[in-house]
């Protein structure tokens, strides 16, 4: 029986990519000196979260879209999605006046869920994970006749993704001229597709898919060689948070991707800060963990040429100040302690001399003269700091305590 990934091949890809010549941006591909430096690695940053809809998912669906019947055309087309995929669903439709209809989770980000209805789309919102709102898309499929376009198992869609692939090997100086790209896996159809590409032609070129550590389904995949499917815990990684591989995309990533890695929370919060703040780009958690490996050390060797690959730039505005303060607290940028002091003039004057002679801005200081468990001769402070990294903290701790500051993290 023929593995259902062996019905794409590179030439599926190329034809793709003829489809969707003058459609979608070219996104830039360049070399960061920041994320150089902070990794040990040669790192460039490709940037499909300037994609069209600001995601490299507009690829798949568009290509799936483009290949229909007149026919399929007409009875419309239903996708379930997190966020991305629907966006390029709904772009795809809008422009060939397809009716599309797309069932998001309810905690899908709102600026996902709002750019989706601008594009022209029904949107319905529907369980807690994508593999809840999937099962409800499939059902509407069957009562209303409309195409389905999967988010990642289908290997038009796939085939789309994969012409990503072909465009950053056209990029490199020569062709393949890196030891590896890592990059984001959900369902796998942007990994699949991609390292299809990447493995026919320049076959020496490592694939490292990134998974967040609270939806591991594909990394556990992997490790055992057969489908498994998770329990999907809460992430700012939303748009790769999915339970179960496809079959298509499974095999592609069992064949062709060298190893799927993980990475938490805080490692993903540190890069979305770092690249706003260093790189002044808007990236997604799902876009950032790539990078975040490579940050990390879950990728790759020191001194090795590698692309990182930024998937998507679609984040909340909401969500983005409380991301930033993840970051910020996780390089070190931002340190809270409380501490107890004798509740007489002077006392917080002296903590906050220690605090500026070393080096630290005060962001905001609480004194608390009232909480239970303190005696009448004692206040309790609590102080929010702006520092450089983790060593200044430290060195900031030591200093209190060696003047006699009992010092406790909040």
């Amino acid at each position: 029986m023929t593995p259902p990934e062996a019905q794409l091949s590179l030439e599926d890809i190329r034809v793709a990519a003829g489809r969707l010549e003058g459609k979608l941006h070219r996104t830039p591909f360049e070399r960061s000196v920041t994320f150089s430096q902070l990794s040990g690695r040669d790192v460039w940053l490709k940037c499909e979260n300037l994609q069209r809809t600001g995601s490299f998912k507009i690829r798949g669906a568009m290509n799936k879209i483009l290949s229909l019947t007149e026919a399929e055309r007409k009875r419309g087309v239903i996708a379930a999605s997190a966020g991305n995929h629907a966006q390029g669903v709904a772009l795809g439709a809008s422009l060939l006046g397809v009716r599309a209809t797309i069932v998001m989770p309810k905690g899908a980000p709102l600026a996902k869920v709002e750019a989706t209805r601008d594009y022209g789309a029904q949107v319905i919102l529907y369980g807690d994970f994508y593999d809840e709102a999937y099962k409800h898309a499939q059902e509407w499929r069957d009562r209303t006749g409309a195409v389905f376009i999967h988010a990642f198992d289908d290997p038009l869609v796939i085939a789309g993704q994969g012409t990503l692939g072909l465009e950053m090997l056209e990029q490199m100086d020569p062709i393949g001229a890196f030891d590896g790209i890592v990059l984001p896996i959900g369902g796998g159809g942007l990994a699949g597709g991609l390292a299809l590409a990447v493995k026919s032609l320049a076959p020496q070129v490592r694939i490292v898919g990134v998974q967040a550590e609270s939806a591991p389904a594909m990394a556990l995949s992997k490790e055992l060689h057969t489908h498994t499917v998770v329990a999907c815990k809460a992430t700012i990684a939303d748009g790769i948070a999915v339970a179960c591989p496809g079959d298509v995309t499974f095999g592609l990533i069992e064949r062709l991707v060298d190893e799927v890695v993980t990475v938490n929370d805080e490692s993903i919060a540190k890069a979305v800060t770092l690249l706003l703040e260093r790189a002044k780009l808007v990236v997604e958690g799902s876009g950032v963990v790539g990078l975040a490996a490579l940050l990390e050390e879950r990728a790759g060797q020191r001194g090795e040429r590698w692309a990182a690959l930024l998937s998507g730039g679609n984040i909340d505005i909401s969500a983005i100040a409380r991301i930033i303060e993840h970051g910020l607290v996780e390089s070190g940028r931002r340190w809270e302690f409380r501490t107890t002091l004798p509740d007489h003039p002077g006392a917080l004057q002296r903590l906050l001399s220690e605090v500026a002679q070393g080096g630290a801005n005060i962001i905001s200081v609480i004194h608390d003269r009232l909480r239970p468990g303190l005696s009448l001769s004692q206040a309790e402070v609590i102080i929010a700091l702006e520092t450089r990294d983790q060593a200044h903290i430290e060195q900031l701790k030591a200093q209190l305590v060696a003047r006699g500051f009992g010092i406790v993290d909040v």
